[in-house]
């Protein structure tokens, strides 16, 4: 028998690199291309509504035209980000390819009239749906699909937010809670950086935030970042609940397609008049970009901008998560920092980060991401805040279609291979042992 390894092993692994590095090269550059255009597009919404703020008052009819565009045309799609999910778990069902421009035109409709909502999703969608309608002349085996269709998804992650290194850990993490597998990993790289070169590319220039050239660790310091990080998994934790509670309880209405997001728009709208500007609508940029001022911003910031947000994707409006945690993490650490005497940067760039770590259970991505948004020296703070409240938030999540592979705990009575929405469904809480088990027969999860 040979020692170490064989021409033949070194063989297969050179093709695999390669067939990977080629398909994951394709499905890249098509989350690129479409991601630039997307931002463009998302560019001119925003600049047009700034620009006329009445168009808000349209925000119930364009609600309407949405709901009624996905009730007519998108039931299959509607899943959005989850259906991505349940298709890598599973890779037996297609993706209908509808599922790209309608997300792209409603979030483009949410946000030029005024709904508080991200990009993320969009570009997490777009990129899947393209890379699994490029899988389809290849007649690829299902595990050469899923790792196809992760590949886009850390293709358009990274491509819209300029970070092609947290893209890819993001498309191998988010699938499962407790379990990266690294299969995908070559195509997943590739496919970021691809599709973030392409992007860029064409002319698309991301939002620069403020580096931090130096810092120093202290105790106080670690022990402001620990009660910080109880604060950011609440947050986290409450976001996500109120989003899918508000979907659940409007989805029960008659009429339900057409008039949640009519309700919502008008809520939006209310409450946009009581506060008196339109500083929580949209991506609410300018907003995050005062969070890292000394001046800050109003304590209450990142409370606003939960409320505005829950209610324009809870009530069926359409775009991503990540942008808005960023707004409510960043105003919260800012917040913080205010009342603590912290430094607000440092603060706010944590919280931008671990919000999103801690809804998106993606803690790994999200050092990496906070990294390459804030620079290397806030690595060591950012790994705790992100990992603090990724356990502490809980098994909850936006993706209820995640998978629990590893329990975060050991008291929870979890069962490999449950989703986060069978748990919910099933009323789920950590508790001792003895306490709160899901029933015998409720340990496996027969969708998935």
């Amino acid at each position: 028998m040979s020692r170490g390894v064989s021409s033949g092993e070194s063989f297969a692994l050179f093709s695999h690199v390669l067939k990977w590095t080629a398909l994951g090269s394709w499905a890249g550059a098509l989350a690129g291309t479409a991601s630039a255009f997307f931002l463009w597009a998302l560019d001119w919404a925003t600049a047009t509504r700034v620009a006329n703020p009445s168009f808000l008052f349209l925000l119930p009819l364009a609600g309407l035209l949405i709901g009624a565009a996905y009730a007519r045309h998108g039931k299959d799609v509607d899943g959005g980000n989850n259906l991505l999910l349940d298709r890598i778990h599973d890779p037996e069902g297609v993706i209908p390819f509808r599922m790209a421009p309608m997300i792209l035109m409603a979030t483009i409709v949410t946000h030029l009239f005024g709904g508080s909502a991200g990009r993320e999703g969009t570009a997490v969608q777009m990129g899947g749906t393209l890379a699994d309608l490029a899988s389809r002349p290849l007649r690829l085996s299902k595990s050469d699909r899923r790792i196809l269709l992760m590949a886009g998804i850390s293709a358009g992650f990274g491509s819209v937010f300029g970070t092609p290194l947290a893209g890819a850990i993001f498309g191998l993490e988010v699938l499962s809670i407790g379990r990266i597998k690294y299969d995908a990993l070559v195509a997943c790289l590739v496919a970021s950086i691809v599709g973030d070169v392409v992007c860029q590319g064409f002319g698309i220039h991301h939002y620069a935030y403020p580096i931090v050239r130096a810092f120093k660790l202290s105790w106080s310091v670690v022990a402001a970042i620990l009660v910080a990080s109880a604060l950011f998994a609440l947050t986290a934790a409450l976001f996500s609940e109120l989003t899918h509670r508000l979907q659940r309880v409007g989805q029960s209405w008659p009429g339900s397609p057409y008039l949640r997001p009519v309700v919502g728009g008008l809520l939006v709208v209310v409450m946009s008049l009581a506060v008196g500007n339109q500083d929580y609508n949209g991506l609410s940029l300018p907003l995050i970009e005062r969070a890292f001022l000394p001046e800050g911003t109003p304590l209450g910031a990142f409370a606003l901008k939960l409320v505005f947000t829950v209610v324009t994707l809870g009530f069926g409006f359409k775009g991503g998560e990540v942008t808005p945690l960023f707004c409510i993490g960043a105003t919260l650490g800012a917040a913080f920092a205010q009342v603590t005497g912290q430094d607000p940067q440092v603060f706010a760039s944590l919280g931008l980060v671990a919000v999103f770590a801690g809804a998106a259970n993606t803690p790994l991505a999200c050092v990496v991401l906070g990294i390459e948004l804030f620079g290397a020296p806030l690595a060591v703070p950012l790994a705790l805040a992100c990992v603090l409240t990724y356990f502490l938030s809980g098994h909850r999540g936006i993706y209820l279609s995640q998978q629990v592979h590893s329990p975060k705990t050991s008291l929870a009575a979890i069962t490999g291979g449950q989703t986060l929405r069978f748990l919910r469904e099933r009323g789920f809480s950590v508790a001792r042992p003895a306490w709160g088990r899901l029933r015998k027969r409720e340990r496996s999860d027969p969708k998935d």
